[in-house]
């Protein structure tokens, strides 16, 4: 019994990972970030994956605690997806932090150049451009 539970915990391990990965066109968008210069760096993905190779090591870098007491666990078979795990963790933990950083970001410009406009620095034309220029900075 106790056999098929590890196998059956193995199977399911290989084939769904601990953590989840970008997909494509998140991965595409945070790219982007990176070369606009918006994109923030929490987690160092390298840094994930050479954990992993320790007992849940890179579960554990990517705020997994569950599946690093999982890897630790199943050490040193886990090498096999840890890494991965670490390395895809991080990468997540860096968009979401980019994302959060880009929508601040976005709203403390626009409070800006509401105020401005309120206080009669700027005219309508000038907030209607500056409002556009902002959406464009920030849209992905």
């Amino acid at each position: 019994m106790i056999r098929k539970l590890t196998v059956l915990s193995l199977a399911i391990l290989l084939t769904t990972g601990c953590a989840t990965g970008l997909n494509s066109a998140q991965t595409t968008e945070y790219r982007s970030m990176e070369a606009n210069g918006l994109a923030v760096q929490e987690k160092n993905p390298t840094t994930g994956a050479l954990l992993g190779l320790l007992p849940g090591g890179g579960s554990f870098y990517a705020r997994e605690p569950a599946f690093g007491v999982l890897n630790l666990l199943f050490w040193p078979l886990s090498v096999l997806w840890d890494p991965m795990s670490g390395y895809d963790g991080s990468m997540a933990i860096n968009y979401q932090a980019s994302k959060a950083h880009i929508r601040k970001s976005k709203l403390a410009e626009e409070k800006k150049l509401q105020r401005d406009f309120q206080d009669g620095l700027i005219d309508n034309a000038t907030y209607a451009r500056g409002m556009r220029d902002i959406e464009d900075k920030y849209t992905y």
